[in-house]
């Protein structure tokens, strides 16, 4: 991980330039430069370079710029004033962003990674079956953490068009390619997209898309706002989404309206993206056998 800080520190950069540098940094030979993971063929190398991207900006010392970009930030900037030995796991534990991140790991449910993960956190008794669980849980997190931060350096209209995707992936408009639209523009009245529920329209789902960092919480005063432009609009259903997180009292605000409006955040948006394929496609499939008993009986 700190190799890869020290190179973000001379600007902008991505991982496919990175890798061969690193290559460099450590010496490798040939052979290891082109060692590959079994289970998808990647480098290695590259498959660790990216994992050190991942938790180095979710430590805050780096930040994405354009789409696959990133560079150091200003806090990656003040730990390169007085560099550490190395930077690890328990080096990174000391900002909360990062304890935040690994938190989420621990805790998913059902609703570019690595095999360097801290298997050792699951119990000794667990079952392969519960360590396999338990790092694929690890992993997607991290996409959904990348797949966030994809968003937020995307443009505003960008974002409105794939909250569209995902709800028509979702299987809201029915079978119609056309039942959504994103209208975010000036004059828009606080709607960023439509949902055509039936073929003529008479019903429609309204859209309020908010790309929002992380610590840009939505309030209860920016429901309200829509819960206005959805009277406007004589529409009885709205969904606001956030990249970022809705406070408490926005959240009884939705409740008080009787499940007018339905709130998504970052988190609940990133894993539904992965469950319905929207802005990801998967990687590579394990299979795991179990026994035909037919066969046998």
């Amino acid at each position: 991980m700190l190799p890869v800080l020290k190179h973000a520190a001379n600007g902008e950069i991505r991982i496919s330039e990175l890798v061969p540098q690193l290559a460099d940094d450590f010496g490798l030979t040939q052979d290891e430069r082109d060692q590959t993971l079994p289970s998808s063929g990647q480098s290695v190398l590259y498959n660790r370079a990216q994992w050190a991207k991942t938790y180095l900006k979710q430590a805050g010392l780096l930040q994405p710029t354009k789409r696959a970009h990133f560079q150091i930030s200003e806090r990656g900037l003040q730990v390169l004033k007085s560099p550490p030995v190395r930077i690890d796991i328990p080096f990174l534990e000391q900002f909360p962003e990062f304890r935040a991140f690994r938190d989420r790991g621990k805790k998913a449910d059902d609703n570019d990674t690595s095999i360097v993960v801290e298997v050792a956190e699951v119990s000794p008794d667990s079952s392969p079956e519960d360590v396999l669980t338990a790092v694929h849980q690890q992993i997607e997190e991290a996409f959904i953490a990348e797949l966030i931060d994809r968003l937020l350096v995307g443009t505003p209209a960008f974002f409105e068009k794939a909250i569209v995707e995902l709800l028509l992936a979702m299987g809201y408009g029915g079978s119609s390619k056309d039942a959504g639209r994103a209208i975010g523009q000036s004059g828009d009245n606080g709607v960023d997209g439509v949902i055509d529920q039936d073929p003529l329209g008479v019903d429609q789902i309204y859209l309020q898309a908010k790309r929002y960092g992380a610590e840009n919480i939505v309030g209860a005063s920016a429901l309200r706002d829509f819960c206005g432009a959805l009277s406007l609009k004589k529409a009885q259903k709205g969904i606001f989404v956030t990249t970022s997180s809705f406070s408490k009292s926005a959240r009884e605000t939705a409740a008080q309206l009787g499940g007018r409006i339905v709130l998504i955040d970052g988190k609940q948006l990133g894993r539904l993206m992965v469950r319905y394929n929207v802005g990801c496609r998967d990687k590579y499939t394990l299979h795991v056998k179990d026994f035909d008993e037919d066969f046998f009986d």
